[in-house]
């Protein structure tokens, strides 16, 4: 199932491979939501998807609440913008008018995605949305995946969000997918960044909810990855990489998919204790 928003990284093309690490749970959380690749292909019975990003979560959410009307304001824009002049005009109105409706402005959301530069998302230090004009002979009006997405979000609570707060509301059950800005690529996603401590902030987090629940992330292939993840199972896979390269240019990249799921030992103890049992019979259990 492809995705409404144009997206580097988007996980559609990979989902083959990252799929069969995912167990079965009551419900998926995914502190990095981007272009929700990873809901729109599994089938959970709820999901937790948060970003930092405003513009992405009120996207997602217009489209959940307001499903016909986002269409058509959405439709509307792509049909009356066809120019690289009127791409800038809508992305300045965008950037200056604090004033537009939720809905307006989601739907000026999707149109910078599919008429900028290769699906990037970027804002400079002042919040402004910076990417260039992407010059394609006819941008493509995401209709079908708007409908998908709009039935599937029915199951999804939608928040905006940093990665230690959503992780925060992890309970028993849940199943956690990061797919975060990845280390030695473009990490300038949002006005903050994401730094090395970012990353290694992220990776003890994960490790202690991996004590309880199933977790699984995606990153570079980088020996600093390599070194945060050591506690965690990792298989690499080869990726197209579709920015930063020449026209015509294509070229493959390596990333990992880090799995660590609760020891078989830590769900004994964890029932026995629910159960009110002496527990010492399970401690001598093999790690």
């Amino acid at each position: 199932m492809n995705t409404i928003l144009k997206w580097p990284g988007s996980k559609v093309r990979v989902m083959t491979e990252l799929s069969a690490h995912f167990p079965a749970g009551n419900r998926l959380v995914e502190p990095f939501a981007g272009s929700c690749a990873v809901m729109m292909n599994t089938d959970y019975p709820e999901y937790l998807v948060a970003d930092i990003n405003p513009d992405l979560i009120n996207m997602y959410r217009q489209i959940k609440e307001h499903t016909r009307p986002f269409i058509v304001v959405a439709m509307a824009l792509f049909s009356q913008n066809t120019t690289e002049e009127s791409y800038y005009r809508v992305r300045k109105e965008f950037n200056e008018n604090a004033s537009m409706p939720l809905l307006e402005r989601a739907a000026h959301f999707l149109y910078l995605n599919r008429h900028g530069y290769r699906g990037v998302c970027r804002y400079n230090l002042k919040g402004e949305f910076n990417i260039p004009f992407g010059h394609y002979a006819k941008p493509y009006y995401p209709l079908y995946e708007i409908e998908m997405f709009a039935e599937k979000a029915q199951r999804a609570t939608f928040i905006c969000a940093g990665y230690q707060e959503t992780l925060g509301m992890v309970k028993a059950g849940d199943v956690v997918y990061c797919d975060p800005p990845y280390h030695g690529t473009f990490t300038e996603y949002h006005t903050g960044g994401f730094s090395e401590d970012d990353q290694h902030s992220l990776a003890c987090y994960l490790l202690g909810i991996s004590e309880r629940n199933s977790v699984i992330l995606s990153n570079s292939d980088t020996l600093f990855t390599r070194s945060i993840y050591r506690a965690f199972d990792i298989t690499k896979i080869t990726v197209a990489r579709s920015v930063g390269v020449k026209a015509g240019e294509g070229k493959r990249a390596t990333e990992i998919i880090a799995v660590r799921k609760p020891e078989f030992h830590q769900s004994l103890i964890g029932w026995d204790m629910a159960s009110g049992l002496n527990s010492s019979a399970f401690m001598e259990l093999p790690q």
